[in-house]
């Protein structure tokens, strides 16, 4: 049912779409264990929360004021070879991490960072300088 219902990937889950298959195990599991409780009272519990998380996930794809207040956008994190204090609070990073993730891009120096943004599923992508005097 999830599959059908939802498209993405595992890796492309949102917050509420872990939230909705926490959910309906719990659901499931509670009509299963239970004796006072049929099977397909979780299933029609289970089907309710995927067509609830499949009309707010509609919802957010059609709005952008849906998105903007329950959502986030990507946040910049290095620009120009800086770090950017105030958004990695915000997105809970410290240096070691956005130095982590440039490694993983082969680039060892702050300094040949044009930008590094955390995108809405967390990845962090790194764009490098084309040359030292580039300052875009």
């Amino acid at each position: 049912m999830l599959r059908f219902i939802n498209k993405r990937q595992l890796g492309q889950l949102t917050l509420l779409d872990l939230v909705v298959v926490i959910l309906i195990g719990s659901a499931v599991e509670t009509a299963m264990v239970n004796a006072n409780t049929s099977l397909i009272a979780g299933l029609i519990c289970a089907a309710t929360l995927l067509i609830t998380n499949r009309i707010i996930s509609l919802l957010f794809n059609r709005s952008k004021r849906w998105r903007h207040i329950f959502g986030s956008g990507p946040i910049l994190l290095v620009h120009n070879g800086c770090f950017i204090e105030d958004h990695l609070k915000r997105a809970g990073l410290t240096h070691q991490d956005v130095m982590q993730a440039l490694r993983q891009r082969e680039c060892g120096m702050l300094e040949h960072v044009r930008f590094a943004v955390m995108e809405v599923d967390g990845a962090i992508n790194v764009v490098l300088r084309k040359s030292e005097n580039d300052e875009i």
